[in-house]
């Protein structure tokens, strides 16, 4: 499995960012579609993100969509989100993703190992 850690959460204030990191390891992390997911209290955890092995693709949840950007690097077995215009509604854990298949597929399922979360908070 590949072991996932998620740094770059805290505090921020409504309409501003941030950009979270996910390291991954393993020898596989370029052919690993990658997603990003988040769970608020109370509520169950739904995606967020994803890109593909390649990098080339990318999908998003329509609540997200224009404001936040999923990338990675590589050569640096790294993932990222950066987040723009946040909602105190967004507050939440987000947790790193990564998948055995090269495509994305929006659904916890589809993934196989998952970080430990970075907690992100919204104040209005």
């Amino acid at each position: 499995q590949v072991q996932l850690v998620e740094s770059g959460g805290g505090l921020v204030q409504a309409g501003g960012s941030l950009r979270l990191t996910c390291a991954a390891s393993g020898q596989t992390f370029s052919r690993s579609a990658m997603g990003w997911f988040r769970q608020a209290p109370g509520a169950e955890r739904e995606f967020v993100a994803g890109i593909t092995g390649s990098g080339s693709n990318t999908a998003y949840s329509d609540s997200v969509k224009g404001r936040f950007t999923i990338s990675r690097d590589n050569a640096k077995n790294t993932v990222f989100l950066q987040m723009n215009s946040l909602k105190p509604k967004e507050s939440a854990v987000y947790y790193c993703a990564a998948s055995q298949r090269s495509y994305v597929l929006s659904v916890e399922a589809h993934f196989d190992s998952w970080g430990q979360g970075t907690q992100v908070t919204v104040s209005s």
